[in-house]
């Protein structure tokens, strides 16, 4: 039974992203006002497919509206006033846009796979809305082409959480294909290791097939991961016993991170240390503090797991905490539910998407996309990258491989329209 606890915490607004939650209202109007649930009682018929039909119309009329939207509040980032558009007046969260979205077009290719349109009882969903976004991104990222860059979180994004990139995953044939066609990979992962063997444990399926794979050895170089969020850069090298070289900080940081001092990440690390060590002790929780060179953070004891409510009242604390500090002011930090611990880093997503367009010579935003699944407001990690590049918000290894798999179609329907 759902309590009012419940229904009141899932309201809370680091638990809703308030653009998709905007765009479900919008469809809900066509829904009430064109969906037939009488229609389950009558023989099937041209009632059913003429509602389906004025159903898809209605919501398609509505995803070119919301796509024009955009538009503008894209033409008023241009021109430096994006707080005097539309949309922000609607939706005062959103952030910047990096391309236009192909909302109208995205649907249909949804609706032909979700059957939206045809739902008489459940309306359009938070799910339905955030993949449709997810193929309006790549459909306005073919379009402009060429994607130059795909980064990629690591837990629940290419593999279960805890686990690693084993040699049967499917999503390595894809990367590699991306690859093949000159796409540059970073994996920017939460998990911050300072030698190259922890991050071939994590990640040998993926590195072993591209270091027996036919793509040019110049290519291969196109693989990097960036650790920590922004802090460990290993790049792929053939020649290695780890498939992966070091990189040293000089050659990939950005001329705001070489002003980080080493006193203020200290400092950092200590506030957030004590605030985990306060809310381990108030909250009872069985936990061991870890604390590493760039980050600080609780893991559960062996045999206990946390829940969520406390992971993220930890988080909500930690961040609160940080926030009201001077040198919380200072350097950018990321404070994240890791789904069974919480870590405090250095810098945070935004910072590691950008050090890897760096890398590979300036790739701009626009041409980047970034793959994740903590997209929430508050304790997710892939919620920064939108400040660096185009996303795409998806909630399990499996929806990755789709998304890459729609990539390729949609890149071999442009092809074949561009010849």
């Amino acid at each position: 039974m759902t309590t009012r606890y419940r229904v009141e915490y899932a309201l809370k607004t680091h638990r809703r992203d308030q653009l998709i939650e905007w765009i479900k209202g919008l469809l809900a109007v066509p829904f009430v006002l064109h969906s037939q649930p009488t229609a389950v009682f009558e023989p099937r018929g041209e009632t059913v497919d003429q509602m389906a039909s004025m159903a898809q119309r209605r919501y398609a009329e509505i995803m070119r509206d919301v796509e024009e939207i955009i538009n503008d509040h894209i033409a008023h980032q241009r021109a430096g006033a994006p707080d005097r558009s539309k949309l922000k007046l609607l939706v005062p969260s959103v952030a910047n846009f990096f391309t236009p979205l192909a909302l109208h077009d995205a649907f249909i290719w949804q609706d032909q796979r979700r059957f939206i349109s045809s739902r008489r009882f459940v309306p359009p969903s938070f799910n339905d809305i955030r993949l449709v976004l997810n193929t309006a991104q790549v459909m306005s990222l073919v379009r402009g082409g060429p994607l130059d860059l795909v980064t990629f979180d690591g837990d629940v994004t290419l593999y279960e959480d805890g686990q690693c990139l084993t040699p049967d995953s499917p999503a390595i044939p894809r990367i590699l294909r991306l690859m093949r066609k000159g796409t540059k990979v970073g994996i920017v992962t939460a998990a911050g290791y300072t030698e190259a063997r922890r991050y071939y444990e994590r990640l040998y399926g993926l590195l072993d097939a591209l270091q027996v794979s036919d793509i040019p050895p110049a290519s291969k170089q196109n693989l990097i991961i960036l650790g920590g969020e922004s802090n460990y850069c290993f790049k792929f090298e053939s020649d290695s016993p780890d498939l992966l070289k070091y990189v040293p900080r000089k050659d990939w940081l950005l001329e705001e991170m070489l002003l980080w001092q080493e006193s203020d990440i200290t400092e950092l690390l200590d506030i957030a240390e004590a605030s985990l060590r306060d809310t381990v002790k108030n909250m009872r929780m069985e936990a061991i503090i870890v604390r590493k060179e760039r980050a600080v953070g609780i893991i559960p004891q062996p045999g206990h797991k946390f829940c969520r409510e406390t992971l993220e009242e930890t988080v909500l604390t930690i961040q609160k905490i940080l926030d009201m500090s001077a040198v919380g002011h200072r350097l950018p930090f990321c404070a994240f539910n890791g789904g069974n611990d919480v870590f405090v880093d250095i810098g945070d997503k935004s910072w590691g998407v950008l050090a890897c367009q760096r890398f590979f010579g300036g790739i701009e935003g626009s041409k980047t996309l970034h793959v994740g699944d903590q997209f929430l407001s508050a304790g997710a990690n892939d919620f920064k990258a939108r400040l660096a590049c185009t996303t795409a918000w998806i909630a399990n290894p499996a929806e990755t491989v789709q998304l890459l798999d729609e990539i390729s179609e949609l890149d071999e329907m442009q092809q074949r329209k561009t010849r």
